[in-house]
């Protein structure tokens, strides 16, 4: 019976999205299959998880799913003896663990699992990172194998339809985001995003850090939400919302463990006045950030264009690089004089920057100081006319 719900829930789900698109993840975890491991998949709420999850069950016959948002699920897995777990897991060819996140003492619990070194597979999924609820990184080194999931990626949605379709939807994407609902379900963007951000967006941090009231976290990213695109001060930020600055950057990191934001460091190496120390801070998804401000004005009536372009070049180029199993840093650069750069990135040694103008017949400064520094580096302008060749994947 419960097959058959699976069966017509998907059924339904077509004929009215009329399609799944597939997530450039999947093979990839597909693949880790064989390695005897348990995979974690990583990703803010929403993005398609637990979807991935139903799909990594076809062709398996003996599934166990387990959803911890639901307190008998995950008390099936807390704080049990590797015996018990063996007993629990081992009968099945899969099982699928939902929201570990939310049992404690997870790290100890997938150690467990991972030393029974069981012929099932475990795949556990995270809307946050794991550590949040104990320190996973220490227990289970080794035992682990670590995806991460974002909202759809520009090639994921061209592969469904084409670059050109996608390039049509620019506008779009740079104001609703590209969460798997707002996509297949666009006429309804604005509540799907409002309800994201009112309903999940700190839910883990406000579970697992005793942050018992949301304000000062929801005035925090509102403030990081209008500076878009621009170097944050951890001091300034304090001042602002009456906290100390220490707050602030454990704020900041906590919103990042829960992929709401990151951060890009400033890269310095020999310049003197390079900035040394600076941080900018960009959401993983434009909608949500436009949610967060209550603002899906249409781009003709925004003062804010240039930030959105650049946070959604920003962001894609992470989800790219992650995909396509990319260990490149991303970094911005800044002088005290105000010479910049949009994004540095490097690799294996090599530089290479990148500037975003939502207006390709705006002027690009090439910053003559930095390319007379640090020799070898290339230079790109990215605009609405070329972004395909830096976001591909």
């Amino acid at each position: 019976m419960a097959v058959t719900v699976i069966f017509i829930t998907f059924a339904t789900y077509k004929q009215v999205q009329r399609r799944m698109i597939e997530r450039n993840i999947t093979l990839s975890v597909l693949n880790d299959f064989n390695r005897r491991k348990v995979i974690v998949l990583l990703g803010a709420r929403q993005v398609g998880k637990t979807t991935l999850l139903e799909m990594l069950k076809e062709g398996k016959q003996r599934v166990l799913s387990l959803n911890c948002d639901d307190y008998d699920d995950a008390s099936l897995i807390e704080d049990k003896t590797t015996t018990e777990l063996k007993n629990l897991l081992g009968n099945y060819e899969l099982v699928l663990i939902d929201e570990a996140q939310r049992v404690r003492n997870i790290g100890l619990v997938l150690k467990k699992i991972g030393d029974l070194h069981l012929e099932t597979q475990v795949v556990v999924t995270g809307s946050s990172s794991l550590d949040l609820a104990d320190d996973l990184n220490e227990p289970a080194t080794g035992r682990l194998i670590e995806h991460r999931l974002f909202p759809f990626c520009a090639s994921e949605l061209a592969h469904e339809t084409s670059e050109r379709e996608e390039i049509r939807m620019l506008q779009q994407r740079l104001v609703y985001g590209c969460y798997p609902e707002v996509v297949t379900m666009p006429g309804d963007a604005k509540r799907i995003l409002s309800s994201i951000t009112n309903s999940y967006l700190y839910k883990d941090i406000l579970s697992y850090k005793g942050i018992k009231k949301p304000e000062m976290l929801q005035k925090l990213v509102r403030a990081l939400a209008l500076q878009l695109g621009s170097e944050v001060s951890y001091a300034e930020l304090g001042n602002l919302l009456d906290i100390n600055k220490e707050t602030v950057e454990n704020y900041i990191g906590l919103l990042e463990k829960c992929f709401v934001v990151f951060r890009l460091e400033s890269f310095s190496r020999n310049l003197r006045n390079e900035i040394k120390k600076g941080k900018k801070v960009y959401f993983y998804d434009n909608g949500v950030r436009n949610a967060v401000l209550s603002n899906f004005a249409p781009l003709d009536l925004r003062n804010d264009v240039g930030a959105l372009w650049e946070n959604y070049m920003v962001s894609e180029r992470v989800k790219r690089n992650a995909y396509l199993g990319s260990y490149a840093h991303l970094y911005f650069w800044r002088t005290h004089d105000q010479k910049e750069i949009d994004l540095v990135e490097e690799e294996d040694g090599q530089l290479h920057t990148y500037e975003f103008k939502w207006n390709p017949k705006a002027k690009a400064r090439q910053p003559k100081t930095f390319f007379e520094t640090y020799e070898g580096a290339t230079y790109h302008v990215v605009s609405p006319e070329n972004y395909w060749d830096f976001v591909r994947c």
